[in-house]
């Protein structure tokens, strides 16, 4: 009596993808219709997996079938997030993978990939300004709230009245021009402005860090699914 075989299911795309199994990735898309952006039930794409594993090929091919770099998981991670070498990371940003961005925890993809990847986040870290990156968006990962820039803002107005406002009484008990006096007033501000912009900006960047090393640490790479549809 012949020994019942189990039959093996078909890989589904996002498996596939992690595989590098293009040929399937390739029936899924082309046979079956399936969109290179299509989440599994936790949200992760075939473009988030090949990402994963580094199988630029994948990639190439998904992109090519309208697979985005910048799709979001329900985290808010795109397939930066989840790379592993330089390679993969040159590659995504090469095709339009925005690098200063945050997820849904206000973590950015060099701030998430600093502890298990840190010569990945060094590299995405030398390709921002202090301000944007080649794609132009905010660096909103290290800069302070806004709450916090209007009252530093306000703080700076009331000091530099009060202190104008004690120069013209001075000058005008002592008959005198106070607009040299004024004037270094008024430079001495912009320079404190400067400055506590400047503290501002490496407090947020700080608690960012601090946030994400209170975080589980589960690790980048998500566990392959092994939900077997198709």
């Amino acid at each position: 009596m012949p020994v019942p075989t189990r039959v093996q299911a078909a890989k589904n795309i996002w498996i596939a993808a992690g595989d590098g199994d293009l040929e399937r990735v390739r029936e899924l898309i082309e046979g079956e219709a399936l969109s290179p952006n299509v989440p599994d039930p936790n949200s992760y794409t075939p473009m988030h997996a090949a990402a994963s594993y580094g199988h630029l090929e994948i990639l190439t091919y998904l992109i090519s079938k309208g697979g985005d770099v910048n799709v979001t998981d329900d985290d808010g991670d795109t397939p930066l997030y989840t790379v592993e070498n330089i390679e993969t990371a040159r590659f995504l940003v090469e095709h339009g993978a925005v690098v200063a961005r945050t997820n849904h925890e206000g973590v950015s993809p060099i701030d998430y990939l600093a502890e298990d990847f840190p010569e990945v986040s060094t590299y995405l870290q030398s390709l921002t300004t202090t301000s944007e990156t080649p794609g132009g968006v905010l660096d909103s990962a290290h800069q302070p709230s806004q709450h916090a820039q209007h009252t530093a803002s306000e703080n700076l107005t009331s000091s530099l009245l009060a202190s104008a406002h004690d120069i013209l009484q001075r000058a005008e008990a002592e008959g005198r021009d106070p607009e040299e006096e004024l004037r270094r007033l008024v430079g001495q501000t912009v320079l404190d402005g400067m400055v506590t912009g400047y503290g501002m900006g490496q407090s947020a960047e700080q608690e960012n860090v601090r946030r994400e090393s209170d975080e589980p640490a589960d690790g980048v790479k998500r566990p392959r699914t092994t939900d077997d549809t198709s």
